[in-house]
């Protein structure tokens, strides 16, 4: 059995392990220390990927891999209140957000159950050339090997979940570092993934230093292939440190949104002020930039600000709060300088701009530059810009104007401008008359340029967790 929720230990090997020392956990909304957890380095990441290693020698047939993963989703569906508690107090994300968070979850764990059980190969057509007339070939999908995976603090049990259930469906052993800032719901998963069934090394958790347990994922040869979610800087150096690896990244972005001068302006505003703000605007998806038709700005506005100004800002265990804290002290002085140079750069603020108590009230800024912070870096933070085009072709380069590129959106009731848009924009994902912070978890998510290499969503996810193996029958 593992510790106390208030006090956590590592899983490796299918043991809790104490180390000695100890991360503590704090509420990002009071401060108060909420727990701490068994702080791991070098040694319990070479423990674990030894733990991996041996698991990998009894491999899992898909079956049971399925099995598993489908009690998992239920055990989150049984567990979804406590779960939904957990996310909210260490990450400080609203306790309506967080019970969706739960709900993902599971939905994340039962489409990897699905791949798990029709995860196969093809045939290849040796009569195709004449060399392969009287020959029969096929490839098999073979696990790739030991999979390290580092998550962030944003989502702490869906990130989690896009990580480990599809690794787990391709038959692959993990080594799993959260982010220290909110380990304790990857630790919960990993007592239902035991409870579940899951044979010990398949799933080890370590939580400490990423400049001790990375190290150990880039360097070790058996970790065939690493999955992280995080800032681009750290994303593309751990790329750079390990080109023999599939290192498989998911990273930020400075979200766009086009409103055409004919789109349901009431819709876009009410989409647009739930999803520039929720979780205070720490997703990589929530939207950033929004730019507007000219003839169409000033009545967007006008619906679009006192839906923002209506947003409750407050404790996230309170029912009504819409937005509570950024994860940190840090996180919420950086946002505020940023705004603060965007207002010494000549930029207006129109709602927001300051605090509530602790906490950064939703902010609205206009005549925003490019050049500025808030228009062409990842705010991470309760801040969208709002900016007048007159022409499509004119907000379509204003959108790709970044060197991001996850996903952008475009609210418009023509078909021709929509496809147009979802052809130009430089962007992995194209949302129509829907906010670009929109995700479901069964469909390709990912990004281009800086904002990534790779598709997550459990049907795309597991194939980067395999390797083609060819076979070929000589058939007289």
């Amino acid at each position: 059995m593992a510790a106390t929720a208030s006090e956590r230990k590592l899983l490796i090997g299918g043991e809790w392990v104490e180390t000695g020392s100890w991360v503590d956990v704090r509420s990002p909304y009071s401060g108060d220390l909420i727990g701490r957890v068994a702080k791991a380095g070098a040694a319990e990441a070479r423990r674990a990927i030894d733990a991996a290693e041996a698991a990998m020698q009894e491999p899992l047939p898909a079956h049971k891999r399925a099995e598993i993963l489908v009690r998992v989703a239920g055990y989150l569906g049984r567990r979804h209140e406590e779960v939904a508690q957990t996310i909210c107090a260490e990450a400080g994300k609203p306790l309506k957000a967080a019970r969706v968070e739960a709900s993902r979850a599971m939905s994340t764990f039962t489409m990897a159950a699905v791949e798990a059980r029709k995860l196969t190969g093809e045939t290849v057509p040796m009569d195709a050339s004449q060399a392969g007339v009287g020959k029969l070939a096929f490839t098999l999908r073979q696990p790739i090997g030991i999979v390290g995976a580092i998550s962030p603090f944003n989502f702490p049990l869906n990130l989690v979940a896009h990580k480990l259930a599809p690794a787990l469906a391709a038959g692959c052993a993990v080594v799993l570092k959260p982010a220290s800032q909110t380990p304790f719901s990857a630790l919960l998963l990993a007592e239902l993934e035991a409870e579940a069934g899951l044979p010990p090394g398949w799933l080890n958790v370590l939580v400490g230093p990423a400049s001790e347990i990375g190290d150990v994922l880039v360097e070790d040869e058996r970790v065939r292939a690493i999955t992280f979610t995080g800032s681009g800087g750290v994303g593309w150096k751990l790329a750079e440190r390990a080109p023999r690896k599939r290192v498989k990244l998911e990273l930020g972005n400075a979200t766009p949104v086009i409103v055409e001068a004919d789109a349901d302006l009431e819709d876009a505003a009410t989409r647009l002020a739930a999803n520039a703000f929720s979780f205070a605007g720490q997703s990589c998806i929530s939207i950033q930039r929004i730019y507007v038709q000219r003839g169409v700005y000033d009545e967007l506005l006008s619906r679009f600000l006192p839906k923002v100004e209506a947003l409750v800002v407050g404790d996230p265990a309170d029912e009504a709060t819409d937005v509570g804290p950024l994860i940190d002290a840090d996180a919420r002085d950086r946002v505020l300088a940023w705004v603060e140079e965007a207002r010494a750069g000549g930029a207006e603020i129109l709602s927001g701009g300051d605090l509530d108590g602790e906490l950064l009230r939703p902010t609205v800024i206009a005549k925003a530059g490019p050049e500025l912070k808030v228009s062409c870096e990842e705010i991470f933070g309760p801040v969208c810009t709002v900016t007048a085009y007159d022409t499509i072709d004119e907000a379509i380069e204003l959108a790709n104007g970044t060197r991001f590129g996850l996903q952008a959106g475009i609210f418009t009731r023509s078909i021709k401008t929509a496809l147009a848009a979802a052809q130009q924009l430089e962007f992995g994902g194209v949302t129509v008359n829907e906010a670009p912070t929109f995700r479901a978890d069964q469909m390709p998510y990912g990004g281009v340029k800086d904002s990534g290499n790779t598709r997550e969503g459990p049907a795309y996810a597991v194939r980067e967790f395999t390797e083609d193996r060819l076979v070929v029958v000589e058939l007289s």
